[in-house]
């Protein structure tokens, strides 16, 4: 069954958020550009914008100060210190297992929920990471952006919120996948097989494919699932 659209005050809230928790573009103290650049930038009214913003000072991201403009008061969602973790294979072994636990249900709820216009984006961003690994060029943009997409198309807050986690995870993956080469042929056709059954609407399928490449990357790393 297909989900009608969310609100667009909703929608522009999460692209605020998206700035802000997972591309990091703002930090704690910076000031949201003024209001007629920012509605410019996102394509919408003023009114909108007002609407998104004041969804995230509920949720203690923004906060108003009256005379001065928007300011970011939070701009993670845990205090868990993931700079600290180096690109090696113990470290990403409990990343990936969250992996395993929250993106099968993402992609299965996704895949029920997704507007076309959804999946539409989602399939165009699976088709940029494969060209970006034929090309041999850095992917970690990419490849965070096409998980993230079906983060947010699963219509679910809490799975949303824990994308910075899930990115971490990707980040030290792609990193380690130049010294694991295979990594990367998985990954083209473990996306090309998730796509697939997304554009079928086939939620089950594209919860097992979702398995399929998180387990398939455990495997390469050497990690045992026990």
């Amino acid at each position: 069954m297909k989900r009608q659209e969310p609100s667009l005050s909703l929608q522009i809230a999460d692209e605020l958020k998206e700035k802000i928790l997972v591309n990091k573009e703002y930090k704690i103290g910076d000031k949201l550009p003024n209001e007629n650049l920012l509605s410019e930038e996102l394509s919408v009214s003023r009114t909108t914008l007002r609407e998104a913003i004041r969804i995230l000072v509920t949720e203690n991201i923004l906060e108003i100060k009256r005379g001065k403009g928007t300011f970011i008061i939070n701009d993670t969602l845990d205090n868990h210190d993931f700079g600290k973790l180096n690109n090696t294979v113990s470290d990403l072994k409990d990343l990936l297992e969250l992996r395993l636990i929250i993106e099968p249900m993402a992609v299965y709820y996704a895949t029920k929920r997704a507007t076309d216009k959804e999946i539409e984006n989602i399939i165009s961003l699976g088709q940029i990471v494969e060209s970006k690994i034929l090309n041999q060029e850095d992917r970690n943009n990419e490849e965070q952006s096409f998980h993230n997409a079906i983060a947010k198309a699963s219509h679910n807050s809490f799975i949303k919120d824990l994308m910075p986690i899930i990115n971490e995870a990707i980040n030290k993956g792609v990193n380690l996948s130049k010294e694991f080469s295979k990594i990367n042929d998985l990954t083209m056709s473990d996306h090309k097989l998730i796509m697939d059954f997304m554009k079928k609407r086939n939620a089950d399928g594209a919860k097992v494919a979702m398995e399929l490449h998180i387990i398939n990357a455990m495997s390469v790393f050497g990690i045992q699932r026990s």
